[in-house]
């Protein structure tokens, strides 16, 4: 990996950064004077457009509609992001396991998985993660928190991903397939315990 490749951190918010330069211009930000306050919630920022940008957070605003899917974004910067999803464009690829990526912050990011660094560590039970994102997740499971309802039944989940893996019980869909009988299952786990039969 490049030095150039590599990630910085601000010191002041601890915030990922891609570069060296990104980093050092970051951090010129909070020696920067703030001097327009949101009137909801008393954030600061150096220029006016900063902050009513940031009040579409409390307006519920979405100005940006993407012209593919209709989906409406609060930042400029969102909608260009999951503009990636409809072109199909992947850029960014892993040097190892040759996975693509939309970002180049994320093949960064995955490629800590590669090289073994678990940077991040839950402050509850010290279980380390290679992504902060994972960890935030993790970190819900502690928390007591289920924000996530299943609209069937009602049960509720602290990880959008554990919500869409139940749904299947609802729905007819079996994406794991065996490659002995083509038995197909809801989960994958299912899928694991039945191919055990064929292997004795």
């Amino acid at each position: 990996m490049c030095a150039e490749d590599r990630l910085y951190g601000c010191a002041v918010y601890h915030k990922e950064l891609n570069h060296q330069y990104d980093t050092e211009a970051h951090q010129h930000e909070h020696s920067v004077q703030r001097t327009y306050a949101c009137d909801v919630c008393k954030k600061m920022f150096r220029r006016k457009s900063d902050m009513k940008t940031h009040q579409f957070i409390h307006t519920g605003q979405r100005p940006y509609v993407c012209n593919v899917c209709n989906k409406t974004f609060s930042l400029k910067c969102n909608l260009k992001k999951h503009q990636f999803i409809h072109s199909g464009q992947r850029p960014y690829a892993c040097d190892v396991c040759k996975n693509t990526f939309r970002r180049k912050f994320d093949v960064l990011s995955h490629q800590l998985i590669h090289s073994g660094q678990r940077p991040y560590t839950c402050n509850v039970c010290n279980k380390t993660f290679s992504r902060k994102m994972t960890l935030k997740k993790h970190q819900l499971t502690h928390s007591g928190l289920r924000p996530y309802g299943c609209d069937v039944c009602n049960k509720r989940f602290s990880q959008k991903t554990t919500l869409k893996t139940h749904l299947r019980i609802h729905s007819s869909q079996r994406p794991y397939a065996c490659d002995v009988c083509n038995k197909t299952f809801n989960h994958n786990i299912s899928l694991k315990k039945h191919q055990l039969l064929h292997s004795g």
